[in-house]
């Protein structure tokens, strides 16, 4: 058990130091070796693997999917509500994935898992990343499963979109616009990051500027991640004076962004926040339920309305792109999701109705 729960080497058994506290505790103990502790796991594995079995097979609900194929690797997880109304998250697959990766050998593998854990009959949805063989794999799969007569509404709503992802898409388009203000950004705070002697030469900008809560470093993105984006960007900002003065100190800084830039970064910063927020709320180590999601797709499209009414034009064009890519992921979000609302007791069909006028009155009925 300390092997599995601290990801310990199968040889941890054979040290001798640890042989020799348990002979210390127990002089009659029988050592065994790395190859019976792997054996002994496997069989404890196998317990496991059917008291879960056993359990989804005996679950009254229906079960819901999370895969994840990434570096020859596939991941399937398994969320449920147990008879006593608890939310449980089981990895049922974690194995390699031979090329090609095809939508259709993606389908085979995921329907395999299903089938060996009994519960292919027990489906409700599948929540993926959009990738074009992931689009393919859901279609081919939902067919299998359609054939069988297990799928709910002839699976119309067997395919959920990852919602951090399309976040991710949404605002990653939504940065084109501003993009020449990011990258000088971004190679500000690596330029200072980048020696020891810069951090000093910057430090003593701050310093004499005054005024700057440092308790926030500087951060770097990962420009695939949005989110971290966010992050980079406030706190460039918060450090926009100092980077003034480190202009003056230093000769080769190049990259410094004009005071209209700084601007445009600020009012970036601000209409994204409650993107960042909503990101963060349904990140998938949260694992919120799913009323949790319309109010916050809701808040998009209502932000993405509402700025597309800004006088700014650089904000307007923002807005644009990103409902562009909203209606093409999210078009049709209102329909499962609000089912889902209605079933909260806090909002039933009057909080829908009240949100739904708010987009579009003309449609709200």
């Amino acid at each position: 058990m300390a092997i599995v729960k601290h990801g310990l080497p199968f040889k941890f058994v054979e040290y001798k130091w640890i042989r020799e506290l348990l002979s210390y505790l127990n002089p009659d103990v029988k050592h065994v070796s790395r190859n019976t502790t792997v054996s002994d796991l496997w069989k404890f594995h196998l317990e496991m693997k059917a008291k879960l079995k056993h359990e989804m097979h005996h679950c009254h609900n229906r079960i819901c999917l999370t895969a994840c194929t990434q570096e020859g690797y596939i991941c399937l997880i398994a969320h449920f509500v147990d008879d006593n109304w608890k939310l449980n998250s089981k990895i049922l697959a974690f194995c390699k994935m031979e090329p090609p990766h095809t939508g259709h050998d993606l389908a085979n593998k995921v329907f395999e898992c299903l089938a060996d854990w009994g519960i292919d009959r027990k489906s409700f949805s599948i929540t993926l990343d959009n990738a074009t063989a992931n689009d393919r794999m859901q279609q081919i799969l939902g067919e299998q499963l359609s054939l069988q007569n297990s799928l709910l509404c002839e699976g119309e709503f067997f395919h959920v979109r990852c919602c951090a992802h399309i976040i991710n898409l949404i605002v990653q388009e939504g940065l084109k616009v501003a993009e020449v203000a990011l990258h000088k950004i971004r190679e500000s705070i690596k330029y200072v990051k980048g020696s020891e002697a810069r951090k000093i030469a910057f430090t003593k900008c701050v310093v004499q500027v005054r005024g700057i809560d440092t308790k926030v470093g500087l951060r770097l993105d990962v420009p695939t991640r949005w989110n971290s984006t966010f992050l980079m960007l406030e706190s460039g900002l918060k450090y926009r004076r100092a980077f003034g003065s480190f202009t003056i100190h230093d000769r080769n800084f190049k990259h410094c962004p004009i005071n209209d830039e700084w601007k445009r970064a600020e009012r970036m910063c601000e209409f994204l926040r409650p993107f960042y927020k909503i990101t963060n709320l349904i990140l998938g180590t949260s694992y919120p339920t799913s009323n949790e999601y319309f109010m916050q797709v809701w808040k998009i499209e209502w932000l993405l309305r509402d700025t597309l009414r800004s006088d700014d034009p650089l904000m307007k064009d923002m807005a644009k792109r990103m409902m562009n890519k909203f209606d093409k992921y999210w078009s049709e979000y209102s329909i499962i999701l609000s089912i889902a609302m209605i079933l909260d007791p806090r909002m039933k069909l009057e909080a829908l109705r009240f949100y739904y006028s708010k987009l579009d009155p003309s449609t709200c009925d």
